[in-house]
């Protein structure tokens, strides 16, 4: 840890200006008649340009302060690096919450080194908060540190998933959640990864599982439930990833975990 010490500190100061000049970006630009925009596909235009237009400020960000990192990005950003870092960028995620003017999403930047997350900001603009993670150094929500809540018996949990844009994903989706939700308290789905992994670690969620997720969606978030506490996986054995991804505190994310295997959650 302490070999990376002042690496991790500049590239949590790096991954913090990108993320909070694209969230300043995407709070002001968006205009205020867009929920009710006059067709569905202007609507949806606006949206990609402004998720455009905060991948490039992202990525110009990245090129000044470190040109020789490599870079993932949603909307197709992407280089080979040098250094060993690559950053895993998500410049708008929960696209939809954004278009009806719904507060659940934000801008998610991760810095991998050698394939391993080690800093990760997830910038809520639209609830005024940003979340952020060194890896070995615990997660913090506007400077205050996050610790997951302990975990409840599996039927009093409170558990967040998300759904994908396949159909057959999602009718199978549909009956995972209707199996799974007479073994909980309850269920929500608030349409961004990155703000529900969040959640879970500032403890207002107690778990959170979703099949389907790419690297920019998890990548931060991840790293910081895992630095407030929570177990993060996918399948028994197996990493976070496309595939499954699990988080919750020890003594929840087991049974959460047996019982989405056994469900099979992890396949359409």
């Amino acid at each position: 840890m302490t070999d990376h010490q002042d690496l991790y500190a500049e590239l949590l100061d790096v991954a913090v200006e990108a993320a909070s000049r694209a969230g300043a970006l995407l709070r002001d630009g968006r205009p205020a008649h867009l929920g009710v925009a006059a067709t569905k596909s202007s609507a949806v235009d606006v949206v990609t340009e402004m998720d455009l237009a905060a991948e490039k400020l992202i990525t110009e960000v990245l090129s000044e302060r470190r040109p020789d990192d490599g870079l993932l990005g949603e909307e197709g950003a992407s280089r080979e690096g040098s250094t060993g870092i690559r950053w895993v960028v998500d410049p708008l995620d929960g696209t939809v919450n954004y278009l009806y003017g719904l507060p659940a999403w934000c801008v998610s930047i991760a810095a991998e080194l050698d394939g391993e997350a080690v800093v990760g900001v997830v910038e809520i603009a639209p609830r005024g908060e940003r979340v952020h993670a060194v890896r070995g150094r615990g997660a913090y929500l506007n400077g205050r540190a996050l610790a997951v809540r302990p975990a409840p018996p599996m039927d009093q949990a409170l558990v967040a998933t998300g759904f994908g844009y396949l159909r057959d994903r999602r009718a199978h989706q549909a009956e995972v959640v209707a199996a799974l939700l007479p073994r909980l308290r309850d269920i929500r789905r608030g349409g961004s990864a990155a703000v529900d992994l969040c959640d879970v670690a500032a403890g207002r969620l107690d778990g959170y599982f979703e099949r389907g997720l790419n690297p920019w969606d998890y990548s931060a978030g991840a790293l910081i439930a895992a630095e407030a506490g929570a177990l993060v996986a996918g399948r028994p054995g197996a990493p976070a990833g496309p595939e499954l991804t699990v988080a919750a505190p020890q003594g929840l994310f087991e049974p959460l975990q047996e019982a989405l295997e056994q469900l099979g959650a992890w396949h359409d």
